[in-house]
């Protein structure tokens, strides 16, 4: 992290959706980046489909804030239900929302908004951007499962961080962990072991083609240059 940077990002969504899961990887990812990152996940009730958020703050200075962030200038929606069904503890689903602030939801076509919400956006001057996250998920990893990884790679493409590298050593962290000991005693349990390490690297492999897919999607999209230029225009006063 060659630069100084700050988010504040409020992550959305439904239960089942893996929303804490995804702010585990960014969050850790930043860590291994030698970057400094903390997260706060809100259950709710912690049931499927019921309304979930997460809080990550990533920088390269030192973060002493804790708990809710109320005032994000990122927003990561997991789930169109959010918008269109209210399912968030937050409402409207951009309250709090910084000025110039980033919004990434996870939909394969735009969402019609009411005429005080579009203009409550304008004034804040969002950059709204919407990707296919789930059907990403589906055509790559071949379940949507993988939804929260492909969120997790367009908003490592539109912040510039955390490399690849680390995103990867965080997926491994979150699902393989520190590897399966081959336990040496019979072969019978030895096949038990290999088919389960097998099969947890296969689940890596299929994480990761489904982010570094969702990040070169946001990259071809020119969604990094365009909040970049955004965040110029607000720091400039344009």
């Amino acid at each position: 992290m060659s630069t100084v940077k700050r988010y504040n990002i409020r992550m959305a969504g439904i239960g089942g959706q893996g929303v804490v899961t995804a702010s585990h990887i960014l969050s850790n990812a930043v860590i291994i980046s030698k970057g400094e990152s903390s997260l706060v996940p809100f259950f709710g009730s912690e049931k499927r489909n019921a309304p979930v958020e997460s809080y990550v703050r990533i920088s390269n200075d030192k973060i002493y804030e804790i708990g809710e962030i109320v005032y994000p200038n990122v927003l990561m929606i997991f789930s169109a239900q959010v918008i269109t069904l209210g399912k968030s503890y937050t409402m409207p689903f951009y309250s709090g929302l910084k000025k110039g602030g980033i919004i990434v939801i996870n939909s394969a076509t735009q969402l019609k908004f009411s005429l005080d919400e579009q203009k409550e956006m304008d004034d804040l001057k969002a950059s709204l951007y919407y990707i296919p996250a789930t059907e990403m998920a589906n055509d790559v990893a071949k379940t949507e499962l993988a939804t929260n990884m492909a969120m997790v790679g367009a908003i490592a493409s539109i912040f510039g961080m955390p490399d690849m590298d680390s995103i990867e050593a965080s997926v491994k962290d979150r699902f393989i962990g520190k590897g399966i000991v081959v336990s040496g005693g019979t072969a019978a349990l030895d096949s038990v072991i290999d088919k389960k390490f097998a099969k947890k690297q296969k689940l890596l492999e299929a994480n990761m083609d489904t982010i570094k897919a969702a990040h070169k999607y946001a990259t071809d999209q020119g969604w990094a240059a365009h909040a970049k230029g955004e965040r110029a225009k607000e720091d400039t006063g344009v």
